[in-house]
């Protein structure tokens, strides 16, 4: 792994460690996982949720190694090092006081931005999702990601008979804003839009839009069913700011155009975001 990798991967545990200590620990939020065991644990025995996390990963990453080898356990184990780590670091401060929901949202949004960043660095913080990819071995008609929806519901259902199922109810508030968040990380947040644009006067609208937006435009031949008409198709990408302009520009220069608008989760090119290396 790249040294930029692990400092990511150590970033976004850093994000998991406040996520627990400043918001799940101290509402009784159970979102699975094993930092919601150990919450589960310290409950009854007192023992810090770093330490607990620790130790339940220990027999995991052992058995990691004698089934998969090094190059894989070396992936998990950054991961599973540094969120133990840092969960001893980062002080446990109630930011979200008494309200539960708050803590939800809160740590939930922080969770997944977090889990994002470990998860885009090839990482993982071992726990349920490195247990999952384990057991497919044993379950190979099942995927990883239905066994951890199982392993994760398990533990909250752990965590809705110790603290109330109200506050396993807030859990899964919590569970959902962090796979969202997950998902926006991994779509990408450079939002743009995508514009198709018939009409009788593409080339005229695909210079003026080159020139007014300092965007390109592709020509796409197509013919209406109706008409029976051959057209020229624009399609272009522009940023949220210059929609209102795209808009103005096209019932300017063409009031019967038809336009469509869509949502682009994420751009790479000339003009928008650069490519990374994968």
């Amino acid at each position: 792994m790249a040294v930029r990798e692990y400092v990511q991967i150590a970033a976004g545990t850093v994000l998991m460690a406040g996520a627990v200590n400043c918001a799940f620990a101290s509402a009784g939020l159970v979102t699975g996982g094993f930092s919601g065991v150990a919450i589960i644990v310290r409950h009854f025995t007192e023992l810090p949720v770093w330490l607990i996390s620790a130790l339940l990963n220990v027999p995991l990453f052992l058995f990691a190694a004698k089934r998969r080898g090094g190059p894989f356990l070396r992936k998990a184990l950054t991961g599973g090092i540094f969120l133990p780590f840092f969960l001893a670091l980062v002080p446990e401060i109630p930011l979200t006081g008494q309200d539960v929901f708050l803590a939800a949202l809160f740590g939930g949004a922080l969770q997944g931005v977090g889990l994002g960043l470990v998860f885009a660095a090839g990482g993982t913080t071992g726990g349920t999702d490195l247990t999952a990819t384990l057991l497919r071995d044993f379950f190979p008609g099942r995927s990883a990601a239905w066994i951890l929806q199982l392993l994760d519901g398990a533990v909250v259902l752990l965590g809705a008979g110790t603290f109330g199922i109200q506050k396993a109810l807030y859990a899964v508030v919590a569970v959902v804003v962090t796979s969202r968040v997950i998902d926006m990380m991994a779509e990408g947040l450079n939002f743009a839009k995508a514009a198709y644009i018939i009409s009788e006067h593409a080339e005229e609208l695909a210079r003026v839009l080159m020139k007014r937006l300092n965007r390109g435009a592709t020509g796409i031949p197509v013919r209406g069913m109706y008409s029976g008409r051959q057209k020229n198709m624009l399609f272009c990408t522009v940023a949220r700011k210059q929609l209102h302009v795209l808009k103005r520009m096209v019932a300017e220069l063409d009031p019967s155009a038809f336009l469509i608008i869509l949502d682009a989760r994420e751009v790479l090119g000339e003009g928008f975001s650069g490519r990374n290396k994968v």
